[in-house]
């Protein structure tokens, strides 16, 4: 491929753009994929992050967590041009193909088509500017930096007139993107590549950019309207398949376009569910409670895997279950609480210094130390879920059982062992009333499946310590002033994951102690109305105090109301939370009441899986009185 001369030189000229952060609130963001990786757009018309080729991947646009320099790709009206008179942004249908229109005050308007293709196991990200009225002028910029920004790459222009391989060539180590356009390709200013696309109603101008591995040849140009379309056909083949108690409520456009975000974030290779397509979004501005959610936690997604079933996604829970066997095959004492998408195990935790971080917040942080903790919930999340594959029809395999059964030992073996609880606790570890009644969970599915299915195992061994846990816990993780449930044997602070207790059955929705500790809740952990984890201050989680609402935790309080006849109370905590989603329905995971902002890592499956779930119990419980309370809500 011969080289322009003009662009064949490394791209290390000083930057003449300001070096600055892209000043976005989370809610800013819209996610794109192609159920491999992920990339966020932001109002501005900027991708700010963009893992290549997978969610786990190093980061090529890792503007999100630094400044412009640290890599973004930005199409969008020049500040110098005519005055933006709105923005305004759409998914197409149930799809991922997302629209953002801009009118400016000459009277133009010109729409932004982003999408990433599906079905071809290319890493593409299509950006595809449709003239609607007018004629506008956008500016581009293109900063390219493997590594999480800190690689600057080779970028030079390649190929000649009517050559396939044309284009805007950027490569560095074992990664290359190459930058096709209808248009004109941008030009080098120093370390950015700016150039102007023009268009007029009814003209259309593709831009396309694809990795692939540096030492390969590129891939072939692909027929962007082709693809796109096949593209929205797929996601909304896709959401057509479901079903469910929500499916056609008050909340059914919430709940599939959460359903939607679960399978955007499940890996369409390996079947790994990620937590959520980010790193180091604060759960505090400033502050240091920056985690690493690219990764497939066993507990979030063997909840994802309950809500997809519920609305009749069983191929879903069968890549799942061939993922799980694949992730933890061996030894179940060195089964982990997390894997990469591949169900790789090696994840340390690193930081990143040269990211100045969200907002400032620092550090920015890459894997997941708490990789290693020993977490006793996450098995009974597992067995809990297989459990519900088993009732939807998915028959058990081979091998599916004896994993199971190997896990089984495994809970049986550390039934006693204290851990360190849902929220990763990094402080002493306890034993954690959630984590307890998981265990009870993980034998009681193991009782059924031999009682209820006929499969073979030590049913009334499993039986008799599940009893022994539920004496346990009644003994000693209730409080006896107050009569609710607590955090840890030997506390009086409630915690929000004590309301997954009726969700697993371990006690009925309207159980006192349960009812108590939903006052105990709605007394300590919700000062702005929406439920806190537990507080921080009065915590051993070894980080410093202070967080804001976890939306999950609020999800799971309506399905509460919803399940214990407050279902008034239900359908306005859930319109409440359903009005902090962003202009494209997605949410992070935490919000901050006061300053109006989502925060944390987005788009996060824990949330989204919680409204699912909040949605089918009021779905539920409208159905048993015969009067939705939520039947006014737009959908």
């Amino acid at each position: 491929m011969p080289a322009t001369p003009a662009d064949q030189q490394p791209d290390q000229q000083p930057d003449e753009q300001p070096d600055e952060q892209p000043g976005q609130q989370v809610e800013d963001y819209a996610l794109v994929g192609d159920c491999h990786t992920a990339a966020l757009v932001s109002r501005r018309g900027s991708v700010d992050w963009m893992c290549l080729p997978r969610f786990d991947s190093p980061a090529a646009f890792a503007a999100l967590l630094g400044t412009r320099e640290h890599g973004h790709w930005t199409i969008a009206p020049p500040e110098d041009g005519p005055a933006v008179v709105s923005v305004e942004r759409a998914y197409e249908g149930d799809s991922f193909l997302l629209r953002t229109r801009w009118t400016l005050d000459d009277g133009g308007v010109v729409d932004v088509v982003d999408a990433m293709p599906m079905g071809d196991r290319r890493a593409d990200l299509v950006r595809r500017v449709v003239g609607v009225a007018g004629r506008v002028e956008l500016r581009q910029e293109l900063v390219i930096r493997f590594g999480y920004g800190a690689v600057v790459p080779w970028v030079r222009r390649v190929g000649g007139k009517g050559d396939a391989a044309k284009g805007l060539l950027a490569s560095a180590g074992p990664d290359a993107v190459l930058l096709r356009t209808t248009g004109k390709l941008p030009r080098a200013e120093g370390r950015t590549h700016t150039g102007k696309i023009k268009v007029s109603a009814g003209e259309v101008v593709d831009t396309v950019l694809t990795w692939y591995p540096s030492h390969r040849e590129p891939p072939a140009p692909m027929e962007v309207s082709h693809r796109l379309e096949s593209t929205r056909r797929w996601w909304e083949g896709w959401a057509a398949r479901g079903d469910g108690p929500a499916a056609q409520g008050p909340y059914a456009a919430a709940v599939v376009r959460s359903l939607l975000v679960l399978r955007a974030l499940t890996h369409e290779d390996t079947g790994g569910i990620v937590a959520a397509a980010t790193t180091s979004l604060p759960e505090m501005p400033g502050g240091t409670r920056n985690w690493d959610y690219r990764y497939c936690w066993l507990r979030d997604a063997a909840l994802t895997l309950e809500a997809l079933l519920e609305h009749d996604y069983t191929e879903e829970a069968r890549e799942w279950r061939g993922w799980l066997l694949r992730a933890i095959a061996g030894d179940p004492e060195d089964v982990q609480i997390m894997y990469a998408v591949d169900g790789a195990r090696d994840l340390p935790e690193r930081e990143l210094d040269h990211l100045p971080g969200f907002g400032g917040a620092k550090p920015v942080r890459i894997g997941n130390g708490a990789v290693d903790q020993y977490q006793a919930d996450v098995l009974g999340e597992v067995m809990v879920a297989l459990d519900a594959a088993r009732r939807a029809g998915l028959p058990e395999d081979e091998f599916s059982w004896p994993m199971q059964r190997a896990l089984l030992d495994f809970v049986v073996a550390h039934s006693s062992r204290k851990d360190s609880g849902i929220w990763e606790m990094r402080g002493p570890e306890q034993y954690y009333v959630h984590s307890r009644v998981m265990v009870w969970a993980a034998l009681d599915r193991g009782v059924r499946a031999v009682r209820e299915k006929g499969l073979d195992g030590p049913a009334d061994q499993w039986e008799s310590l599940r009893d022994q846990v539920r004496a346990e816990v009644l003994e000693h993780g209730v409080d006896r002033q107050r009569g609710c449930f607590v955090q840890h044997y030997g506390s009086r602070e409630v915690d929000a994951s004590l309301l997954q207790l009726p969700q697993v059955g371990f006690v009925e929705p309207d159980h006192p102690a349960v009812l108590a500790t939903v006052a105990a809740i709605e007394s300590d952990l919700m000062p702005d109305g929406l439920v806190l984890r537990y507080r921080t201050e009065a915590s051993s989680d070894g980080l410093p105090p202070g967080e804001h609402p976890f939306l999950a935790c609020s999800f799971w309080l309506v399905e509460q109301y919803a399940r214990s006849g407050r279902t008034a109370d239900g359908h306005a905590l859930m319109r409440r939370l359903l009005g902090l989603r962003n202009d494209v329905g997605l949410l992070s995971e935490e919000y901050d009441v006061r300053g109006g902002h989502q925060l944390g890592n987005t788009p996060q499956a824990l949330s989204h899986l919680a409204l699912v779930r909040a949605a089918d119990a009021l779905a539920a419980a409208d159905e048993r009185v015969g009067a939705p309370d939520g039947q006014e809500l737009e959908r």
